[in-house]
């Protein structure tokens, strides 16, 4: 029997766990946010390729930090509210880094992570620097990347002392700074080549 979902309905983190289809599915606030399909082949290796730079910026600075890739639950409750019949907001990043680990259980991350890396497409461009910006922001996710494959660039955010992500900085085929870890970079001649 296919499952049908009122698009207009709120819903919470609960009724997502009785989700049993294959349809991969984010919540913002509550909503159903229907995810594309599969991602294109250069988005995968700019995925890959970010992944493994930040696997080995972490075990440099020897780090209790972990590296996740999508697909991966992150939950971010508003109120400190962690029962998952509270919990309206479910987005599943490209990339995330978790440094507090008491965040991770089995089912995924249950707070901000501190770093979020989205990597975009035609379809997603909108919901990556609207709606994700302001959810990540409002949830205190310390360091944001937009990625752009086609363009190899780069939009980082930092999170501010008032809360609000900076006007942002661009990057092209350059190093770029990872500000969760003090001095670290990446080379992204290494993830455009």
């Amino acid at each position: 029997m296919a499952l049908t979902l009122d698009y207009t309905k709120r819903y919470t983190y609960a009724d997502y766990l009785t989700w049993a289809d294959d349809k991969m599915r984010e919540l913002f606030n509550g909503l159903v946010k229907l995810m594309s399909p599969a991602p294109a082949v250069i988005h995968q290796r700019a995925s890959i390729r970010l992944g493994n730079a930040l696997f080995k910026v972490v075990k440099r600075n020897k780090g209790k930090c972990e590296v996740f890739c999508a697909p991966f639950d992150v939950r971010l409750p508003k109120n400190n509210e962690t029962a998952d019949d509270q919990i309206y907001t479910v987005v599943q990043p490209d990339i995330c880094v978790i440094c507090d680990l008491s965040k991770l259980d089995e089912r995924g991350c249950l707070g901000a992570p501190d770093m979020i890396i989205e990597i975009q497409s035609v379809s997603t461009a909108k919901y990556d620097l609207n709606d994700k910006f302001k959810i990540y922001e409002e949830a205190g996710v310390r360091e944001y990347w937009v990625v752009f494959p086609y363009e190899k660039g780069i939009l980082q955010f930092i999170l501010q002392d008032d809360g609000k992500y900076d006007q942002g900085a661009k990057y092209d085929i350059e190093k770029i700074p990872v500000h969760i870890f003090y001095g670290a970079e990446i080379d992204l001649n290494d993830v455009f080549e």
